[in-house]
């Protein structure tokens, strides 16, 4: 039997599905679930723990999973060993026999053999027989004396030896070819003799020398010099430069050969020590240097007096420099002409530095000190003598009361000064230049030189202790430099 079953619509209750904890919950009538929220959740105290459960059963084995993806491939093995070497092969048939080799050089020739000994001489053949000596005649009677004959021809000129190279007793002359000078022959040989009207004496020429000689004088030798004397030394401290020592050059210088003359070269003036203080410590004088009369005078030393006041630099071939507000020491002293040097410079008492003067050079005064810095060494002269330009008798600079400007050495081997802390710089040895000042203990003057140049027929010998060089680079002339000492020259 079938029983109709009618349908009919719930309404929605407006709830969203979901589970709620402690959930709150209203019914309706048709026993719907209007509403529904979470609730308080009210912990109690912790319950005593239950037992452990048993074990579950093991569950289902899964199904298989799909295979992997294929590996990489691996790296290849490594090769293989050498296999052993195979057997030797037999020996192969022999080749044929080469051809027959070309025929040697043909040997050298053997020494020739010794020669065979002479035979025996043959016997001499007989003498011929000697002749009968024949009978001597009787004594003639003596004839009467002939006639006188006629003079015979004159004979031919004798030889040049025949009328020169012979010995006479005769108290008569000789008469030699005479005139004035201004007469004189040219280009004679040497030995040429004639007599001199003008002079009134015999004379020789000497080709040797170029020159026409009166009977029994030496030639006559005209010398070109240089003489330079040794620089003097800088002041110690903040003290002035040395002045250069004299600078004197000339030719025309006659000399008679056989003669010594007097060679000197002066050395520069040594350093000085000092400190604040200690008085006066200025620099010392160079020597002087010498040929014969030529005498050039050293330079004069840089002034210092770090225990006072003011002080003029001293006085030389080229005057040293001043010290704070001292004037430059005198040059050309002793006085000569053409003048061997110059003045030094002059300092300044003007703070801070209170420079110092610069020594006096053959070619020029020294500078003046300023506030900040010394004065610059005065330069020195040129000289061809050797046959190269050379500069020599250069000042020295002035030093600085402490770190300041310091005076730069004149050209010809001026040193450059320091200053109160600082030693100077020497003068260069053999050009006479003046030491730098300043500083403890100061610097040295360099030494002197001398020179003498010749005509190339002449020979200059000098003697042990001097030091000498012989040059020739001037076409016609020997060069002589003296370093170093004091001995003699002579020439010939």
């Amino acid at each position: 039997m079938l029983t109709k079953i009618e349908s009919f619509n719930i309404a929605g209750s407006g709830v969203t599905a979901g589970s709620y904890t402690s959930a709150n919950i209203t019914v309706n009538d048709s026993g719907q679930i209007t509403s529904a929220s979470n609730g308080a959740v009210n912990t109690g105290p912790q319950g005593v723990q239950g037992t452990t459960g048993s074990q579950g059963v093991q569950g289902v084995q899964g199904t298989t999973g799909v295979q992997g993806t294929t590996g990489t491939q691996g790296t290849t093995g490594t090769n293989g060993t050498i296999g052993v070497n195979g057997a030797q092969g037999t020996q192969g048939v022999q080749g044929t026999t080469g051809a027959t080799g070309s025929q040697g050089t043909t040997g050298a020739t053997g020494s020739q053999g010794t020669t065979g000994t002479t035979g025996a001489t043959g016997p001499a053949g007989p003498g011929g027989a000697t002749g009968v000596q024949g009978v001597q005649g009787t004594t003639g009677a003596t004839g009467p004396a002939g006639a006188t004959g006629p003079a015979g021809a004159t004979g031919p000129a004798g030889s040049a030896a025949a009328i020169y190279d012979v010995a006479t007793a005769s108290t008569g002359y000789f008469d030699l070819p005479s005139g004035t000078t201004p007469q004189r022959p040219g280009s004679p040989p040497s030995g040429a003799i004639r007599f001199n009207t003008t002079t009134g004496f015999g004379e020789v020429y000497n080709s040797n020398v170029g020159q026409w000689l009166q009977f029994g004088a030496s030639p006559v030798l005209t010398v070109e010099y240089l003489v330079v004397a040794g620089g003097g030394s800088g002041g110690a401290q903040a003290g002035g430069g040395g002045g250069a020592g004299g600078f004197r050059t000339g030719s025309g210088f006659s000399v008679t050969t056989g003669i010594s003359y007097t060679v000197t070269v002066g050395a520069g003036g040594a350093g000085v020590a000092g400190t604040p203080g200690s008085g006066n410590v200025s620099g010392t004088n160079g020597n002087n240097s010498s040929f014969d009369t030529i005498t050039s005078a050293g330079g004069g030393g840089g002034a210092a007096n770090p225990g006072g006041g003011g002080l003029a630099g001293k006085s030389g071939g080229s005057g040293g420099g001043g010290f704070y507000g001292g004037a430059g020491g005198a040059g050309n002293t002793p006085s000569v002409s053409p003048s061997q040097g110059n003045n030094g410079g002059a300092a300044t008492t003007a703070a801070p530095r209170e420079g110092s003067g610069g020594g006096g050079g053959a070619g020029g005064v020294g500078g003046n000190g300023s506030s900040t810095a010394g004065g610059n060494g005065g330069n020195g002269s040129v000289s061809s003598i050797t046959n190269i330009s050379t500069t020599y008798a250069g000042g020295g600079g002035g030093a600085t009361y402490g770190v300041g400007t310091s005076g730069t050495g004149g050209t010809g081997g001026g040193g450059t000064a320091g200053h109160s802390g600082l030693t100077g710089t020497a003068g260069t040895a053999n050009t006479g230049g003046g030491g730098g000042g300043g500083g403890s203990p100061s610097a040295a003057g360099g030494s002197g030189i001398v020179i003498l140049k010749i005509p190339s027929t002449f020979t200059a010998t000098f003697s042990g202790g001097l030091t000498t060089s012989l040059s020739t680079a001037a076409a016609g002339y020997k060069i002589y430099s003296v370093t170093a000492g004091t001995g003699t020259v002579t020439f010939s």
